[in-house]
């Protein structure tokens, strides 16, 4: 305490250690397997690595790169966007690469909110999206997805989307395919979407990084409806794509005006980095189509494993579109509380969950559903699941 003051400002009070670092230390503490927390536990193409390593060898990288990138990665970036999506964007002036998508996130909301600014985003939302919102001063206003058991999948209300918007709202933050529900929003959501914010003046800033992860449906860039490319920025990166978490490298799309002003705020947060990385990732978006088809069908093929699986153990499962993660109910096992419930896990079966409360700013809503991560391998999983049906 400094003057009688705590030493964490206000606006980050609310925001502890991250779930994900507390149940991936109780994973290690227990020996547990980790289907917490949202990384491969192997790594992506030799061919990419071994880019990073002549980068390296090289000298392309080891000092500063251009604080927007090096240009092989955003001509890489552009090259993708326009190849996937029929999406034309200049990689001088409307890619701008990022330490991740996280940074690529808290940039984003630096910049374009005052203080006073209301928010939108989808409920569960990813954790660093509350905390980079209350970073700019601005107010998180969430609008919920609903399970819908009947299904087994979770719908957005359009309606409480429009009702949502006030003439505070600046910006909508979406996020699909959605972590954690697995949701992928269908070209009739989206167009409603669109049709809202150019109604109503607003920002959107769309987190895609599991664009390549769709299992059922298609991805569709919300850039792509009409209206919106002057008025989104658009997020991705390479962690989820390419199983290299670790290299930390993203990007955004966007008009020149916005990729200005999201700059503005990136160059004091980290300026540059993972410069070697970024010739690697030029290539690793080069690689044909065979790849991102395998590896579309070998995670399908794991949601497949660990869905049945968590059914057998008796969880209700709201199997995903896309992502790599499963939610689960586990009201059916006479369970409410999902943190009690995670926290028991390791020492009960020896896997490690992550409790969907931590998404939610309605802690109630999100009560009775846990998060398993199926992006591990194939006799992991299994495994986890024989743990899980033996609780």
């Amino acid at each position: 305490m400094t003057q009688g003051r705590p030493l964490l400002n206000r606006r980050l009070a609310e925001f502890g250690t991250t779930i994900f670092a507390e149940m991936s230390a109780l994973a290690v503490r227990t020996g547990a397997i980790n289907l917490g927390q949202g990384f491969p536990d192997t790594d992506g193409p030799e061919e990419v690595r071994e880019a990073a390593v002549r980068a390296l060898r090289a000298g392309h990288g080891n000092q500063y790169p251009p604080g927007p990138g090096v240009p092989e990665l955003r001509t890489a970036i552009a090259a993708h966007q326009q190849r996937r999506y029929a999406l034309t964007y200049d990689p001088d002036t409307e890619v701008l690469v990022t330490a991740g998508a996280t940074e690529a996130i808290a940039a984003s909301m630096l910049a374009l909110l005052e203080p006073g600014d209301e928010v939108i985003a989808l409920e569960p939302y990813y954790d660093s999206y509350a905390a980079c919102i209350a970073m700019a001063g601005a107010s998180r206003v969430p609008v919920t997805l609903h399970p819908e058991p009947s299904t087994g999948t979770y719908r957005l209300d359009l309606d409480e989307l429009r009702a949502a918007v006030t003439p505070r709202t600046r910006l909508l933050l979406l996020n699909t395919p959605h972590n954690p529900t697995g949701t992928v929003l269908t070209r009739e959501e989206l167009a409603a979407i669109a049709e809202l914010a150019c109604e109503r003046d607003l920002l959107v800033v769309t987190d895609e990084v599991y664009e390549h992860l769709v299992f059922e449906g298609e991805h569709l860039p919300l850039a792509s409806f009409p209206g919106m490319r002057e008025r989104t920025v658009t997020i991705s990166s390479a962690g989820k794509t390419f199983s290299f978490t670790g290299w930390k490298v993203g990007w955004i799309t966007a008009s020149p005006e916005l990729v200005t002003a999201v700059r503005s705020a990136k160059q004091f947060l980290t300026y540059v980095s993972a410069g070697p990385f970024q010739y690697a990732v030029a290539e690793a978006l080069q690689l044909p189509d065979s790849y991102f088809d395998t590896l579309r069908a070998d995670l399908r093929a794991k949601r497949d494993l660990l869905s049945g699986g968590l059914a057998e153990a008796g969880f209700t499962v709201y199997r995903p579109a896309g992502t790599y993660f499963v939610t689960t109910d586990i009201r059916a096992l006479g369970e409410t509380d999902g943190f009690a419930f995670c926290r028991a896990l390791p020492e009960r079966c020896g896997v490690v969950a992550v409790p969907n409360a931590v998404f939610y700013d309605h802690r109630e809503q999100g009560a009775p559903f846990v998060r398993f991560a199926f992006c591990k391998r194939t006799e992991v999983l299994a495994e986890a699941v024989t743990r899980l049906k033996s609780r």
